[in-house]
């Protein structure tokens, strides 16, 4: 007597939260297919989200083929590796860019060098981590800047070597991506007072520490311990304190924004973590340049609105008022 494998069952009110937040675990465990254009796809597929009614589940690409529909042609979900195509290039492309300077290499190079067409690889980017090529490069060279700076070397020499053109295009930037002086920063902080806040995310955890400058780190870990510790090795001369009040408001509303945006879980955290931490400092310079925020602006940017009485709270609760220094434009 030959026996049959029953089809998984599937859990629709499971899979379709999946189908809505891009989840890339869920990828392998189910396809979803649109009635509307006959087209299924991978859970975790960056193209437009159909209407509920038009979706049905299928527990692998050949059930969705038997019912007459055709495979994506983005997400490839009929690929039997787990990892989906966009991930794998840009994983193959982050592997060359750690290779050399990234500032000196271009689109067009890093596309040949792993297989794909310029636009192929630039929507790769988007799709998978939220920024475009030059976006992801530019976070780069400011992590190279760091750790030259960190390992005491000068700061020209550190700019130069980073990728960095001339000393105005890091100064200009200083203040935003680094919340002081590269001369400061290459001192561990000396003098300066440092704030910070710690958050859950879709990553883990992520603490974001400001200076009355702008937002000079933005940490991932699993747990805050660890992250403390990072942001003290750090910055080893700054004066460290967490505020979790004006900080921690603001960054929530931050974080609800982006969590909507690709993540990337497939590849290594060090290129997921860049990608985030730029859409954070991205998301906080469309706000006005020395202009007085309060949380609800923010809030609301994420449908979240804070009240007025947590704000003021949090606003006594904090000498320094972060909210009151200028913004990272």
């Amino acid at each position: 007597m030959t026996s049959i494998e029953a089809a998984p069952i599937l859990d629709e009110q499971t899979c379709w939260p999946a189908v809505l937040e891009f989840d890339r675990r869920s990828d392998g465990k189910f396809v979803y297919a649109v009635r509307s254009t006959g087209i299924f796809c991978r859970p975790s597929c960056p193209s437009r989200k159909p209407r509920r009614a038009q979706v049905s589940f299928f527990p692998d690409p050949s059930a969705a083929q038997q019912q007459g529909y055709r495979p994506c042609k983005r997400c490839r979900p009929q690929e039997e590796s787990g990892e989906d195509p966009d991930s794998k290039l840009v994983g193959s492309a982050c592997e060359y860019l750690a290779a050399d300077n990234p500032d000196s290499i271009g689109l067009e190079q890093v596309a040949a060098q792993v297989g794909a067409t310029p636009a192929r690889l630039r929507r790769a980017f988007k799709n998978v981590t939220g920024l475009g090529f030059k976006q992801f490069t530019d976070a780069q060279r400011l992590d190279q800047l760091k750790t030259r700076l960190r390992q005491g070397q000068d700061v020209t020499g550190a700019l130069y070597d980073a990728g960095y053109g001339s000393t105005s295009r890091l100064y200009e930037k200083a203040p935003s991506q680094l919340g002081m002086t590269p001369a400061a920063y290459r001192k561990g902080g000396q003098g300066v007072q440092v704030a910070y806040t710690i958050s859950e995310c879709s990553l883990g955890r992520v603490l974001v520490a400001a200076t009355d400058r702008g937002i000079c780190a933005i940490h991932l870990g699993d747990d805050a311990n660890s992250l403390e510790s990072g942001l003290a090795k750090e910055y080893p001369n700054a004066k460290l304190e967490r505020v979790d009040g004006p900080l921690q408001e603001w960054v929530d509303g931050v974080l609800a924004r982006l969590d909507g945006q690709p993540t990337g879980q497939a590849l290594p955290l060090d290129v997921r973590a860049t990608a985030f931490q730029r859409r954070v400092w991205q998301h906080l310079t469309t706000l006005p340049r020395r202009a007085t925020r309060t949380y609800g602006p923010v809030g609301h940017d994420s449908g979240e609105p804070y009240s007025a009485a947590a704000v003021d709270h949090a606003s006594r609760a904090n000498n320094q008022d972060l909210l009151e220094q200028p913004s990272l434009a």
